[in-house]
């Protein structure tokens, strides 16, 4: 069982790397190899499922309001507009993801989780975002979001449960090689996020009660806090910056970080 300072440290480790295109799944197994740190426990994950969750609601608070008002407007016979399409283009997203969890799910949990695979996918995706953030860059104004878009956006969220791809660097960067700006690109990322985030952490919670294992309560509440509020500030920061700095220094740090992962494996 981990103890509080490791804890707190994968709390924020959760709630930095949910969010920024740079794999959660690479920074996590850093701990349990270099410092032989116990794994975390499914409880723990639930935790800060539960806070990183819980700091998108937040941010978007007043954007998925909008969304649900317009949404069951048009059930109810209102024209529909952009928010309420929206809503759609969210659902149909998430489908490729969890049909691929349901298809693959346990195979990817042991045959994927290795130090050659997230190495392998970190370096190569991080250096497909920097293709996509250049286009980005060269290109004045970003298409507008449409329903294909959003299913070739989900189609590649697909492949986002194999360790290193990081889920909102691959939306972001298929969004900007579809032609959607960088902030459009980003928000719908973090938005596809929520269901996704949502979905597994109720099969881990379906998972923890079947196990009916002893819980550090406590603990568990310091996670869900320490990494809600990282991920709280990540997006803030992240898309306060965006415009200014890309998504290139996401680029170096993820070749830098498949370096390390690459020694470690060698050593």
């Amino acid at each position: 069982m981990i103890d509080t300072y490791q804890a707190i440290l994968l709390a924020m480790l959760q709630g930095l790397t949910e969010f920024l295109p740079i794999s959660s799944s690479a920074h996590l197994v850093i701990p349990s190899l270099v410092l032989g740190w116990p794994d975390q426990g499914l409880a723990f994950d639930v935790a800060v499922h539960v806070g990183t969750l819980s700091a998108v609601l937040l941010y978007y608070r007043a954007d998925l309001a909008r969304m649900a008002g317009s949404w069951f407007g048009s059930l109810a016979g209102a024209p529909a507009n952009a928010d309420s399409r929206l809503v759609w283009y969210l659902a149909l997203a998430t489908l490729p993801v969890i049909l691929v969890g349901f298809i693959a799910g346990d195979y990817v949990e042991t045959r994927l989780r290795t130090l050659p695979v997230i190495a392998t996918t970190t370096l190569l995706f991080g250096l497909l975002l920097g293709v996509a953030d250049r286009r980005a860059g060269k290109a004045a104004n970003g298409v507008p979001l449409r329903l294909a878009t959003a299913l070739l956006i989900g189609l590649a969220q697909a492949i986002a449960p194999i360790p290193g791809v990081s889920r909102s660097g691959v939306t972001i960067t298929a969004a900007l090689l579809l032609g959607m700006g960088r902030q459009e690109s980003a928000r719908f990322s973090f938005l596809l996020s929520i269901p996704v985030i949502a979905g597994a952490g109720t099969l881990k919670v379906w998972e923890l009660a079947r196990a009916a294992a002893s819980v550090d309560w406590l603990l568990l509440g310091m996670g869900a806090l320490v990494s809600g509020i990282t991920a709280y500030l990540c997006i803030a920061a992240f898309l306060r910056l965006l415009d200014r700095m890309g998504l290139m220094p996401f680029v170096y740090y993820r070749v830098l970080l498949a370096a390390v992962l690459y020694g470690l494996w060698l050593t």
